[in-house]
């Protein structure tokens, strides 16, 4: 692991046309060799984008693993490039909602597209908190912690720390930065439609913006085109959120984030199981 996180290191020195052009090599290689990682994005992409044909849709995937392994190599970047040069690389639309976000408690909703560290670097102006998942090894995980708080302060969750630290951090006046788009199993979740497949969806952006009274903004960051950086662009704040039906305001997340995946679909986390747990009754998608 030293070896690689070496050669990580390296990569930051490089300009980022030819870091992302690398990354974009290796990608089409992981294509190719990855097969059950392919399988999962060919079958997501089948269920939530019907109306492509297949060449289509095997294209986005090709596209989808190429941005996917960049965005893992221009990590090097944010790890360790200057800040000055990280945040020269990154243009944010139409500017950061500071004055929202000291507003009261801030919900900064996140869904899971390849450059999501960069929506995180590019809402730092004020501390946060995040979610954080701790790494199995010692050197990764220090290195994983240090690219979340070199930016500033943050303050990191885990998921078994449960609700209790996060609505803490809200009443505290530390936006939460969330991303719930993944299927984490039917605990605290619905079955509520993304494109049009039921998927266990977590209902918690409703449930908390509705117990602190937060807003919801919604931060999404996306590549420049021809190498030149990162767009992070942040969304007016939701108005009338969540309002009393907890599955309806998770089928507005869903169609919000349905909306943004139209836009850049190559640049969402296809490889994940999205519909992996299924209805009672139900047959796997994957199998």
């Amino acid at each position: 692991m030293k070896v690689l996180l070496g050669f990580m290191w390296l990569l930051h020195f490089l300009p980022l046309p030819i870091l992302g052009r690398f990354g974009e090599a290796i990608g089409s290689l992981m294509f190719v060799i990855l097969g059950k990682r392919r399988k999962i994005a060919l079958t997501n992409l089948r269920l939530c984008l019907p109306e492509l044909d297949e060449r289509a849709r095997r294209t986005i995937a090709k596209q989808h693993f190429r941005a996917y392994a960049r965005s893992i190599f221009e990590r090097s970047i944010l790890w360790w490039a200057p800040e000055e040069r990280v945040r020269s690389l990154i243009q944010i639309e139409p500017s950061v909602p500071l004055a929202a976000m000291q507003d009261g408690p801030t919900i900064l909703l996140c869904p899971h597209f390849v450059c999501l560290d960069v929506a995180g670097i590019g809402a730092r102006v004020i501390p946060v908190c995040s979610m954080y998942v701790p790494q199995k090894n010692e050197d990764f995980d220090r290195l994983l912690r240090h690219g979340r708080e070199r930016y500033g302060p943050v303050r990191l969750v885990t998921r078994k720390e449960g609700i209790k630290p996060i609505l803490r951090a809200l009443r505290d006046g530390l936006p939460y930065f969330m991303l719930p788009d993944m299927d984490f199993g039917e605990k605290d979740a619905d079955f509520v439609p993304f494109f049009g497949v039921p998927a266990a969806t977590l209902t918690a952006l409703g449930r908390i913006a509705g117990t602190t009274g937060a807003k919801v903004i919604p931060v999404i960051a996306t590549y420049l085109p021809n190498y030149q950086g990162w767009r992070v662009r942040f969304y007016p704040a939701w108005e009338n959120y969540p309002g009393d039906d907890m599955v309806e305001a998770t089928r507005r997340m869903n169609a919000f984030i349905e909306e943004r995946v139209r836009e850049a679909p190559e640049q969402y986390f296809w490889t994940h199981k999205r519909f992996k747990t299924r209805p009672p009754g139900e047959p796997s998608l994957y199998d």
